[in-house]
């Protein structure tokens, strides 16, 4: 079979695309080199060259769902209805859980490894230490969207009632975050009441 020679822009987007699916189905530290070579179908020399190493390969990985979480989350708020805080607030803690890694040692009874890898899988990460780093990436990313965006909106509409609006909404993500992994099965309605409790949200309009 003759040799596929593809742009170095769209084989690097090819082994993080390979990679992050292979991340999702068994976890980052069960998927070699090897593993990956053979999804793309090419050398294990040449996702070494353009990996150049696995943690590298990994923050590539990572730094792709971040962006990924960044850019559903701009959707998101242009998709909101103006005055619809209840369905904006709903619609967010939905996004939220799509966008969460797993930790491997956290699902190894109730995963299901026969299901399809989605368009956009969220690994599955085994370490404590990268879990932290991913998440407070996630925070930093999702925090600059509403400071972009959201936060204005509201703010022309309502007053804000909370003070140190950036360190709220720092806490309350960290802490949506936590309940989400100790209690993963926590009804989303009582997320977003926890959401509301702590950003002290004006009632709902959106008739107005």
């Amino acid at each position: 079979m003759a040799r596929i020679v593809k742009a170095p822009e769209v084989r690097r987007d090819e082994i993080v695309a390979a990679a992050r699916e292979l991340f999702a189905l068994q976890g980052i530290n069960a998927t070699t080199f090897q593993d990956i070579a053979d999804r793309v179908g090419v050398t294990r020399g040449l996702v070494y060259h353009y990996a150049g190493s696995m943690s590298g390969l990994v923050d590539q990985v990572l730094a792709a769902c971040v962006t990924d979480f960044a850019r559903d989350l701009r959707a998101w708020d242009a998709q909101r209805v103006t005055g619809d805080i209840d369905g904006a607030i709903t619609a967010y803690v939905r996004l939220l859980r799509d966008h969460l890694p797993n930790r491997a040692t956290d699902t190894a009874t109730d995963r299901d490894d026969s299901a399809p890898a989605s368009a956009r899988p969220v690994p599955r990460i085994d370490d404590a230490g990268l879990y932290v780093r991913y998440i407070d990436a996630s925070v930093e990313a999702v925090v600059r969207v509403l400071e972009e965006s959201t936060i204005p909106a509201y703010a022309a509409r309502h007053d804000i009632a909370i003070d140190h609006v950036r360190e709220t909404f720092e806490l309350m993500l960290h802490g949506l975050i936590g309940v989400l992994r100790n209690r993963p099965d926590i009804g989303d309605d009582v997320l977003a009441d926890l959401v509301r409790q702590t950003l002290r949200l004006a009632p709902n309009d959106p008739a107005a």
